[in-house]
């Protein structure tokens, strides 16, 4: 079976409906099921089971034999959240208990790390592993994100195969639940639909011009489709950057979406 932790939010629902276009229906879904404004993103995928978050320990020792990969997505993603010690407990610890079943049963392992981890980018965007310790994030999720980066490197036991994918700025379907956290192009869509304008951040860097801020926007199923490789081939282990490899304004991003909808732009700052 194959296992998707955060498998109701964003990117693990993309994930599950890849894995069943790929004829995967043995889809065990973990997540916490008792926030309802992300049901509709599981409705019509086939999955064997569903575990609640706060009983997935119990249940990997239980079915530790017939798990094939698991697929660690889920996390504590707010930006403005800063009480280190949620994310010390959801990502960290909780990333850590699922490494060591991993590394225990010979179990394969793709978790999600996070771009956040570069900060402001003073050590470059390079997703070198020797850079990791050196790395300063902006915020306590960054943090946590990069803690465990590190923490795995260190590890002298590890699972068969393993990836860190560093996600950059994911776009694209089942992302409606995340409310100011969704990607500028969600925001521009529903902006433009209902107002026929988008309103863009101000730069305050006199570097770059107003929508001038550079970002690396990458598409979900782009995104899930790395996933199926890292499964389906399993290459070097490792920590990985996980972007389109291209940065593009903001600017730029909302204006492909004004013509996408076939509407003129009309952007304000």
């Amino acid at each position: 079976m194959i296992v998707v932790t955060g498998a109701a939010g964003f990117i693990g629902s993309c994930l599950v409906s890849r894995l069943n276009q790929a004829g995967k229906a043995n889809i065990v879904v973990v997540d916490d099921f008792s926030k309802h404004e992300k049901d509709q993103n599981l409705v019509g995928k086939q999955i064997a089971s569903y575990v609640e978050r706060t009983v997935f320990e119990t249940w990997l020792t239980s079915n530790a034999s017939e798990i094939e990969i698991i697929f660690h997505i889920g996390a504590r993603t707010d930006t403005t959240e800063f009480d280190k010690a949620i994310f010390d407990a959801l990502n960290v610890n909780y990333t850590k208990m699922i490494w060591n079943f991993c590394s225990d049963n010979n179990v394969p392992l793709v978790y999600a790390s996070s771009a956040a981890t570069y900060g402001l980018g003073e050590f470059g965007y390079d997703d070198n592993h020797e850079i990791i310790p050196q790395l300063k994030p902006l915020n306590p999720y960054g943090d946590s994100k990069n803690d465990f980066d590190i923490w795995a490197l260190q590890q002298p036991k590890q699972p068969p195969f393993w990836a860190g994918l560093k996600f950059f700025n994911v776009y694209g379907p089942n992302e409606y639940h995340k409310g100011r956290m969704a990607s500028v192009i969600f925001h521009a869509f529903h902006q433009i639909t209902e107002k026929g304008a988008m309103n863009l951040f101000r730069s305050h860097n006199p570097n770059y011009t107003d929508g001038g801020q550079l970002r690396d926007f990458v598409y979900v199923k782009d995104v899930v489709e790395v996933c199926l490789f890292l499964m389906n081939e399993q290459p070097q282990s490792g920590i990985y950057n996980l972007g389109s490899g291209k940065a593009r304004t903001f600017l730029d991003l909302t204006t492909n979406t004004f013509h996408a909808m076939g509407k003129e732009p009309t952007i304000g700052f």
